[in-house]
This record gives C-alpha cells, structure tokens and sequence, in this order.
C-alpha cells in the first residue's frame, strides 16, 4: 500500500531500554483518531479522516483510492467541493458553440438550474435531487419541451464534471431520473387558402416573404437573411447561406441553424413574386456583425427591409405585423400560427406529392432524415388507397398504372 495511516492519539518512542513503545500524544482522546494519508498522481499529500474504532474503514478507503489510480480512474476527493454554480460557470466559459446557442444556454442555467441547485456541492448531488429539481420545473408552469432543453443543459455540463474527473457519475443518468417528455404534437399544416389570406393581409413589402417561407421551406431568419446573390434564376435555386439572429436583442449574420448551408428549388411561382417584389423593393445593402454582436462588419443585399431601410427585426416584425395580419385573417394567435407555419405548409405540399423523406429533410435544412419522419410522417399520403385501387384493376383488368401518389394541390388540411 503506497499510502499509510496515521493514528493521531499515538506515536512510538524509543525507551530508555532502547526498545520502542507506543505512548499517548496530546490529541489523544480528542478528534478523529486516524488520518489517511497518500500522495495523489498531482503530487501533492491528501488525506482524509476517520474516527476510532474506523481503521479497517480507513484501510479500505485507502485500498480504493489506490486501485482507483492504478486504474487510471482517479478522482481527487476535494474537486467534488465546487459547487454547482462554480462549476456552472467553468463551464459555460469553456464553451465554443455559436454565440446566439451559447447566450441560451446560458440564460437556461442561470434562470432555472442555479436558483434550486447553485449552492450544493457537485459530489452531494443525488438522483433525489434531480428528480426533486425536475418536479418544481414542472410545478413552475415551465412547458415540456423547454423542460428537456433545460435538463439537456444540465446533462451536459453534469457530463462535463464526469469528464473532468470532478464526481465519479453524473446523476442526470441515473435509471431513476426519467428526462422530461415534451407533449405530443400533431401538426396541422395550413391550408392554401390560409395561407393566402395571411398574405394579402400583410403590408406589400412583406408579402413575398409568404412565398419564400411557404415555397421553399426557408425559417424566418433565413428569410430575412436572403440576398439577391444567393438567388439563382437561371438554375432555379436558393442557396440558403445565412441567416439574421437576434443575440441579447441584437442583430447578427450567421449561418443558417446548425451551422448547415443548403441549396433549395426556386418554383416558378416563388421566381415570380421575388420579381415582382424587387420591382418595387430592390434588394439593398445591410451591413450586421458577423456571428457574434462584436463580429467583423458584413454586408449583403436583403430583399426584405423595414420602412427605414433597416434589416428587419424578427420580434418587432412578428409583434407588430404578423399578429395583425393573422387577427385580419381570421387566425388564431399562437405559436403553433407562427411564421414557422409556412415551413409546416411546404412540408405537406412536397409530402402530399410524393418527394421522398430524404430530399424534404435536405431542403428543410435538417439534421438528420429521422427527425423529419417523427415530425411529418402522419402528413406522409396513405398506401392504403393505393393499394385497394392497386388490386381492383388487377382483378379488374384495368391498364391504368397511375397508382403512384398525386401531385402537391396545395390545399393539405
């Protein structure tokens, strides 16, 4: 054992005989009696404590400590000390991820995990504790999906501290700990006609903007990010380079989300309406910082401004005139009418026509083929009609083969 334990209430003299002996020290009686004592793989001597009568205890813990480290898993017993909020904080700095993802993740740990957890000790956190955490976010009104954003942060700055070799297991992992489930949804896509009255309803300088998102499956930031460059008339394409963030309530350029660039269909009908909108509005220089609120300048030619010539601010424009263009369209507020309904709306046309699952996810920008399958697979059309219609001409004798799904009508419900 390369450690050793120490017992304080004793120490060995050499009598007068020349033989050695154990006699009491000033602490004896007094205080924890035995002292485990090793060097760590930093080394430095660490120790640590153990009343009388706990020898074989502290022998064991000594034993442990050593095939921890023979084992290359060590964990130095003080790193536990930080508290949640001191390691929160290392953490969030040792962050690289995109300025707008950090300045969330951020705002999630401050708000809602520092407030229950911030002054407890890394190694005191139980699976009680998450389990009792994760109960007042529910009892807080806190919705289901923000829940597991929320303990998504948690798990991952608690992997972190695992990682760091600061406690030996992160407790969000517990078999206990269940993640929080957001509330199933079944979107309900717009039909054509809504979407045209939301149209008409807006202010002319904003009206194309309904093609673009409804046509080419473009987010709002995106929207508001295009540039005459990135259109492509001849070849028929958009190619979706940037986008307009808002970080702490300012505007920035970046890329489009997950840092993902991506090149769209230009139907003949969305070509028309970003013609005859630049007639009237041509695309004009906007100059934002680059990625992050102190980035370098960056100038692109918008086609969509405000009435001072400005980039559009997304909060300010869904505020003052999205709201008023559904309320005179005869729509519900809400989030699920948000402008990210248009992307829902390009979805069920592309599905209702039969595009596969592998090009929707492309041109929607998303991450993996899967998520666009759980999102949309109620709008994907039935094979159950194919198929009586399949069988009938083939016991009928009719030569029709169009049995293949029909075209986008625009009218998905």
């Amino acid at each position: 054992m390369a450690g050793h334990i120490q017992d304080r209430w004793y120490k060995s003299e050499t009598a007068a005989d020349g033989k050695m002996r154990r006699t009491k020290t000033d602490r004896y009686g007094s205080g924890l009696r035995y002292r485990a004592r090793y060097v760590g793989p930093d080394g430095t001597e660490k120790s640590k404590s153990f009343p009388d009568g706990q020898k074989r205890v502290a022998e064991k813990w000594l034993a442990q400590i050593e095939a921890d480290m023979s084992r290359g898993q060590y964990i130095d017993p003080r790193a536990g000390r930080l508290t949640v909020r001191q390691h929160a904080d290392r953490w969030l700095a040792s962050l690289t991820q995109d300025p707008g993802t950090f300045v969330s993740t951020e705002q999630r740990v401050r708000l809602h995990v520092l407030p229950y957890l911030g002054s407890r000790s890394l190694d005191s956190l139980r699976p009680v504790h998450i389990r009792e955490w994760l109960r007042k976010l529910q009892d807080r009104g806190v919705a289901p999906a923000y829940q597991r954003v929320i303990f998504a942060n948690m798990n991952a700055m608690l992997g972190a501290a695992v990682d760091d070799r600061l406690i030996p297991e992160n407790p969000c992992r517990s078999s206990s700990v269940k993640a929080p489930k957001p509330e199933p949804r079944r979107l309900v896509p717009w039909s054509r006609e809504r979407v045209l009255a939301v149209r008409s309803a807006l202010p002319e300088r904003y009206r194309a903007m309904v093609d673009v998102a409804g046509g080419c499956g473009l987010r709002q930031g995106e929207v508001l990010g295009l540039a005459g460059e990135d259109v492509d008339l001849v070849e028929g394409v958009i190619h979706v380079v940037r986008q307009v963030k808002l970080i702490n309530g300012r505007q920035v350029f970046a890329l489009p989300k997950g840092g993902k660039t991506r090149t769209v269909p230009l139907p003949e009908s969305v070509a028309r309406a970003l013609e005859a909108h630049t007639a009237q509005h041509p695309p004009a220089a906007v100059t934002l910082p680059w990625r992050s609120v102190d980035g370098p300048p960056t100038t692109a030619s918008v086609y969509f401004r405000n009435a001072e010539g400005r980039a559009v601010i997304r909060t300010v424009f869904n505020t003052k005139t999205w709201r008023p263009a559904l309320d005179k369209a005869d729509v519900p507020r809400g989030r699920e009418n948000g402008m990210h309904a248009l992307r829902h709306f390009y979805a069920s046309v592309l599905l209702d026509a039969g595009e596969s699952i592998k090009a929707l996810s492309e041109y929607l920008g998303h991450h993996d083929p899967g998520f666009t399958l759980r999102t949309y697979t109620h709008l994907m059309p039935s094979s159950e009609k194919r198929t009586r219609e399949a069988v009938n001409r083939a016991f009928e004798g009719d030569s029709d083969p169009h049995d293949g799904p029909t075209t986008a009508q625009g009218s998905a419900k």
